[in-house]
């Protein structure tokens, strides 16, 4: 892991050791803050994980799962004007996780593999990242991939609860990806939620948000929206994502997004965010995937890494969400 080394100019191709059946890579790279006429300050880092992750194979399915049905939530705690942040977040209806350590066919999660390969791996990620973004006084991360199935809502799903292991900490985890929702299903939480109501402004941040952890809260799209890069634009929704940052105060946020080159999705998004985490997949991503998504997020926004999932499978299955 080399902290100081200056990545080279340019698409960098990723290497997978010999002795790795599955590596998860991170690349950070050197940017600067474009636009608006104020330079961010230097930002130069490269980490490297290597790491077998044991994979549970999910239950396949012809079709898309149907997601759970809502189920009653308990009453919200009324809030004052006076109220803070704290306050705030401690209102947030609580709700519980059914994902269970060895449950078949669900999607594995490092709260539950603790010495696992795989979960030293995005702590490695979330220390990486925390310390990008404090540097800099951002927040908001948009998860993305170049094209479908490459592994986006893992990614998010796991850096999340890693963030959230953090202790007194505030990670705000936004299901944005309003063409296939995945983060309820994901976390087996018994709920949905109204997005588009949400970033409409009809639904406040008390009554859509919902905590799984005293350090997680999450904001689930019910079911899938085909206007939702119209959304995107509308600025109706910046403003209900910026009241979310004033009223909880969060010290990470991370959207979850459809993938960069199938929807326009992201592209429109990205006033709303600091700065973007591309993953890849070993199996199906190639370099002209990542030039790609460099040339739609030119002049938008920074990548701030790029994480390899799935590098070698070697009889190991991969997790598509």
């Amino acid at each position: 892991m080399d902290f100081g080394a200056e990545p080279s100019k340019g698409n960098q191709r990723l290497n997978t050791p010999d002795d790795a059946q599955k590596s998860t890579q991170t690349g950070y790279k050197r940017f600067h803050r474009r636009g608006k006429n104020r330079a961010a300050p230097d930002v130069g880092m490269t980490v490297t994980t290597a790491v077998a992750v044991p994979v549970p194979t999910p239950a396949k399915s012809e079709s898309v799962p149907a997601l759970p049905d809502p189920v009653q939530l308990p009453t919200p705690v009324i809030l004052s004007p006076s109220d803070g942040p704290a306050e705030i977040w401690a209102a947030l209806r609580q709700v519980t996780s059914g994902v269970r350590q060895n449950d078949p066919g669900k999607m594995p999660l490092v709260s539950f593999h603790r010495d696992d390969p795989a979960s030293k791996a995005f702590d490695q990620l979330r220390t990486r990242l925390l310390q990008t973004l404090r540097a800099n006084g951002w927040n908001r991360i948009a998860i993305a991939s170049p094209t479908p199935g490459c592994g986006a809502t893992f990614t998010v799903v796991n850096l999340g609860l890693s963030l959230a292991r953090i202790p007194g900490s505030r990670t705000v985890l936004m299901d944005m990806n309003m063409r296939t929702p995945g983060v309820a299903r994901a976390l087996d939480v018994q709920c949905t939620g109204d997005m588009r109501g949400y970033l409409s402004g009809r639904i406040e941040t008390e009554k859509h948000l919902v905590r799984v952890k005293d350090t997680l809260a999450l904001g689930l799209a019910g079911q899938a929206d085909r206007d939702a890069a119209e959304l995107m634009h509308d600025p109706r929704t910046g403003a209900a994502l910026d009241a979310m940052q004033d009223e909880l105060a969060p010290d990470v946020v991370l959207y979850d997004l459809p993938p960069i080159l199938a929807y326009d999705d992201l592209a429109a998004f990205l006033p709303q965010v600091d700065g973007v985490l591309l993953v890849a997949d070993g199996t199906k991503t190639v370099a002209a995937h990542i030039e790609a998504c460099e040339a739609v997020l030119d002049g938008q926004t920074k990548v701030l890494g790029v994480i390899l999932n799935q590098a070698r499978a070697s009889g190991l299955q991969s997790f598509d969400a």
